[in-house]
């Protein structure tokens, strides 16, 4: 099959894009991959490279969640309808919203990573804004012109449904990774984070309120240059940058704890990265990460700055309780690897295409 696949650069929705488009090739089908709002940073240029059979289109302007971002967003469109005539997907994959109601040739697959009504009722405490009453209407049409509507989290199929009225056909395939890119090492008294610091969904706020008293250092990974405002305060952390996934990985190998105390996070490829590492886990007790992690790491109220400090101190003081949450999420992970998730996929464009098909007018030879 071609699969024509939409993606941006600003979050893990990279990271899914390329971890799926590897195991889709590496399977036998071809994908021609949209990217959406850039510039690519240097390191995804990189891993870009490091795949010269995926299809690369670059596709720079504002995202949907972004502010008045509705020129750019039709101009893309207009832009992936070509893209579609061209290569003729099987199938199309879209990681936004806003596509899906555009005529496409072949069936579409959407993935609802997050989205900002979600995001602002968990991160404001509090319904979103009238001046995203645009976006509510234009996620839900483009819903409504999926076949299939794909959610990492049930967490997250729920907000969906919640939000945007009834769904197509839906179901739960959760995120994964190379895990052989991610392995236990000897580990060094530090505690990590990583991610879009600037995302307040993120709460990196809180890791640098605690980290001034904490026996260990807390380094923090990431970009904080927010698209439109100020970034996080992470004064009370060791900033360690925007860093590729080979630097990550090296980090998160030494790293003994790892910690998102998140108030937002449909499934954190992070987590994933770091659990796969073997890191021990501290998260925030969010539904989501409740679901994929319940049994394998500690949990804290995301607003709690006493219970963030008590349990990462506890940790601390007990290596064998800390060694074997590691050795207990490193277990879990593998449940997540990138495999299992492309032949999830992979079923799910076989049988849209097959349908796709049994609906197609029969033409009659002359």
């Amino acid at each position: 099959m071609h699969i024509l696949m939409t993606t941006d650069c600003v979050g893990g929705v990279f990271v899914y894009s390329m971890e799926l488009s590897r195991e889709l090739l590496a399977r036998g089908h071809s994908v021609t991959l949209a990217v959406l709002g850039g510039p690519l940073t240097r390191g995804q240029r990189v891993e870009l490279q490091r795949m010269p059979q995926l299809e690369v289109e670059e596709l720079p302007g504002a995202l949907e969640w972004m502010d008045d971002p509705w020129h750019d967003v039709a101009a893309t469109g207009h832009r992936l309808l070509g893209i579609a005539e061209r290569v003729r997907p099987d199938c199309v994959h879209l990681n936004e919203y806003a596509h899906g109601a555009l005529p496409w040739p072949a069936p579409v697959l959407m993935v609802g990573h997050s989205c900002v009504l979600s995001w602002w009722r968990a991160v404001k405490g509090e319904a979103a804004p009238e001046r995203y009453r645009r976006y509510r209407e234009v996620v839900r049409r483009g819903i409504a012109g999926a076949e299939r509507i794909i959610a990492p989290s049930r967490a997250m199929l729920t907000q969906i449904s919640r939000l945007y009225g009834p769904l197509p056909a839906s179901l739960v395939i959760p995120n994964g990774i190379e895990l052989r890119a991610f392995r236990p090492e000897d580990k060094s008294p530090l505690i990590l984070s990583a991610g879009r610091l600037w995302d307040e969904a993120k709460n990196a706020s809180a890791l640098a309120a605690v980290g001034p008293r904490l026996s260990w250092p807390v380094y923090v990974a990431g970009n904080n240059e927010a698209p439109h405002g100020r970034g996080a305060d992470v004064t009370g952390c060791e900033l360690l940058g925007p860093l590729s996934r080979p630097q990550l990985a090296a980090v998160l190998a030494r790293a003994s704890i790892y910690a998102l105390p998140a108030r937002y996070e449909p499934f954190g490829l992070s987590i994933l990265e770091a659990a796969a590492s073997g890191c021990a886990l501290v998260l925030g007790r969010v539904p989501s990460l409740l679901e994929h992690w319940r049994d394998v790491a500690y949990f804290v109220d995301p607003d709690d700055l006493d219970a963030l400090r008590h349990t990462l101190e506890k940790l601390i003081a007990d290596p064998e309780q800390r060694s074997a949450l590691g050795r207990r999420a490193h277990a879990h992970a593998q449940l997540f690897g990138a495999q299992r998730m492309a032949a999830a996929y992979e079923r799910e464009y076989l049988d849209l295409r097959r349908a796709w098909r049994a609906k197609e007018p029969v033409q009659c030879a002359s």
